[in-house]
């Protein structure tokens, strides 16, 4: 059994205390101190459905502490796993969380094998090595979705490891022994070409987003039955039918900021598809605004602001977006957001009363259709065509 620290309590950090504690001595630590007290009494601090199970059903081993420990010669591998925020003045990640973690544990005279899930720039890791000379930091990327990350650690798509260490293959093994996918492929890289990876990656998943909702825009302009199309189109093996769901945009915490990090990466690069994907995800919104101001109508009510079901995040959720459009056009919005305690949002008032919600309402703006509006299916403007994400 190992001993490991956890630094960061958003979705990664979560799911990684969770997943590792099966088998080893996790110690979590947040600036939110609530959220460790939680977890640790079998609360999870994210909306997360199977964290909140393994949490009640399964016997983990869970610590939690106030500050940051002194003693970091105890743990064998510290995991940061802290938020950062893509900053738009100066055109990268915030990584000022990680910096910090990593002079504590500099302080701290120690030297564990560090490990960083946080998402950062092309780079950026051989920086702090060479920064921080007498620490081993390994960056890992994660490939989780909020609200089924500790499914996505259960089950990952596969682990890269950014480095070819001793250390680095004794954290494979822990991830791999901990998951229930025993023949999940493991690819061990260079720190930046994991780096690199992590960031292609969600900027094709944004691609593959805009293509849809591209061609769903097309097909609303001509009176075409995008769904036919799609199926069509996704019965090719190549392009598979699945991530073909029409939305409002592509949102969220991840694909937003790691398609402007990973453009600014390419600031000497000659590049087309990365600018691209980040204006056809504007013009989408833009479109869709249109095509609701088209309908006249009153009032528009805002069914939820989060991203998808199962999620508790609306940071740059797309509906967002769409708002701002709508009211542009000088039509009145409504907001019905349990996640929200205020009254209004956006100078938009909140509703917590969905069946007035529903009444006030001329038209109901859904990005992901849900039962509590079948009764007024006739009020409801959505693209979600699959019912799925």
């Amino acid at each position: 059994m190992l001993k490991i620290l956890v630094i960061g309590l958003g979705y990664v950090g979560t799911a990684n205390a969770v997943l590792l504690s099966q088998y080893n001595e996790v110690t979590c630590f947040d600036l939110d101190v609530s959220k460790s007290n939680n977890l640790i009494n079998g609360i999870s601090p994210i909306e997360d459905k199977d964290v909140s199970e393994y949490l009640s059903s399964k016997k983990l081993n869970l610590k939690s502490t106030e500050s940051f420990p002194a003693e970091i010669n105890n743990f064998d591998f510290v995991i940061i796993a802290t938020p950062t925020n893509y900053d738009i003045e100066t055109n990268k990640f915030n990584t000022s969380s990680i910096e910090q973690s990593l002079e504590n544990i500099q302080s701290s005279k120690s030297n564990p094998t560090v490990i960083i899930r946080s998402t950062v720039p092309v780079g950026y890791v051989n920086k702090m090595q060479k920064k921080f000379p007498d620490l081993e930091i390994i960056f890992v990327p994660e490939f989780l979705r909020e609200g089924r990350a500790l499914k996505d650690s259960l089950y990952p798509s596969r682990i890269v490891i950014g480095s070819h260490s001793k250390k680095g293959k004794e954290f494979a093994k822990l991830l791999k022994d901990a998951s229930l996918d025993k023949d999940v492929q493991t690819v061990f890289t260079n720190l930046t070409e994991a780096e690199s990876s992590k960031l292609f990656s969600n900027a094709y998943l944004a691609m593959r987003v805009t293509f849809f909702n591209e061609l769903d825009s097309f097909a609303m302009s001509r009176n075409l039955n995008t769904k036919e199309i799609i199926k069509a189109v996704s019965l090719d093996p190549r392009i598979g039918d699945f991530y073909n769901n029409p939305s409002f945009g592509y949102g969220g915490y991840c694909l937003p900021k790691d398609t402007k990090q990973l453009l600014a990466n390419f600031d000497k690069v000659p590049q087309k598809i990365m600018e691209a994907i980040i204006e056809s995800n504007s013009m989408r919104k833009d479109f869709i605004g249109l095509e609701i101001a088209k309908l006249k109508p009153k009032t528009v009510g805002v069914y939820k602001l989060i991203m998808k079901e199962g999620s508790d995040n609306i940071r740059e959720s797309s509906m967002q977006g769409i708002m701002k459009r709508v009211k542009a056009k000088g039509i009145k919005v409504i907001v019905y957001e349990p996640l929200i305690n205020e009254k209004h949002f956006f100078n938009s008032e909140v509703y917590q009363d969905l069946e007035l919600f529903k009444k006030d309402a001329d038209l109901i703006l859904c990005n992901r259709s849900h039962s509590e509006l079948d009764d007024v299916r006739d009020k409801i403007f959505t693209r979600d065509l699959f019912n799925q994400d």
